[in-house]
């Protein structure tokens, strides 16, 4: 039985003080459950998180990073900075990168190796637009950027990936996919990873859904087959109702 990973994406909110007085209040909120779960904040939270988080069972992670070690990168941050300072996730070609940062497959191919040659666990986003879904093409956009973003991964590395499948019409919109759709999607998604690196692998990787993930819908959305937890935006930045989504039991 795969666990539940339910990951926070506070995208660029919160403050540092902020960051600790919600850790402090979530921290008490989800103390029993038995899902993983992950708080992915901006840079300047990171070291007030981490701090915030001992001894708590709330994993800190960041929302990026550059693909190489170092160098004359201007504004960016490396996976070996982000590994000295306890970092253990990092979320890894999200839409709004891909969409306002030019990311490609091929960058998100880089950073996950690089996320991996510094014990970083990638979180990987993939998602179809509006236009493409209408077209129909859901199935083709979400297995190819899967495959290419796991291109040259060793089949124990690609176990320890986290895909999070977010159509990107559904992000920020308060639209949601129906579970049997982002099930079937996440099912697309596995069934590629099958037909690439074995049953074994697909059927230990984590597989989340993202996309307007509330406390009124993770319930149903987390208990289909296929999904494995949730990569969840706004509702994060709320305590009590992120709270709820973990504990959705």
């Amino acid at each position: 039985m795969r666990r539940k990973v339910i990951a926070g994406n506070w995208k660029m909110n919160m403050l540092p003080n902020e960051a600790m007085e919600y850790i402090e209040t979530f921290s008490k909120l989800v103390k029993d459950t038995e899902n993983e779960v992950i708080l992915c904040v901006p840079y300047t939270d990171l070291f007030y998180a981490l701090m915030g988080a001992q001894d708590t069972n709330i994993k800190i992670g960041a929302q990026n990073m550059h693909f190489e070690e170092k160098g004359a990168y201007t504004g960016e941050v490396s996976g070996k900075m982000l590994k000295a300072i306890g970092v253990e996730y990092v979320i890894i070609g999200h839409s709004e990168r891909r969409q306002y940062f030019a990311e490609t497959d091929e960058t998100v191919n880089k950073k996950v190796k690089a996320a991996f040659a510094n014990d970083l666990k990638p979180i990987v986003c993939v998602g179809e637009t509006l236009e493409q879904r209408e077209a129909g093409e859901t199935e083709k956009i979400i297995t190819s950027q899967t495959r290419l973003a796991l291109e040259g991964l060793t089949d124990s590395q690609v176990k320890n990936v986290i895909i999070a499948y977010e159509p990107i019409w559904a992000i920020g919109t308060g639209k949601t996919a129906t579970s049997d759709d982002a099930n079937n999607s996440i099912k697309a998604i596995r069934e590629e990873i099958r037909s690439i690196y074995g049953e074994e692998v697909s059927e230990n990787i984590i597989i989340q859904y993202g996309g307007s993930v509330k406390s009124s819908n993770a319930k149903e959305l987390f208990e289909t087959s296929d999904i494995d937890g949730g990569l969840v935006g706004g509702a994060s930045l709320v305590p009590d109702e992120f709270a709820k989504i973990v504990n959705y039991k």
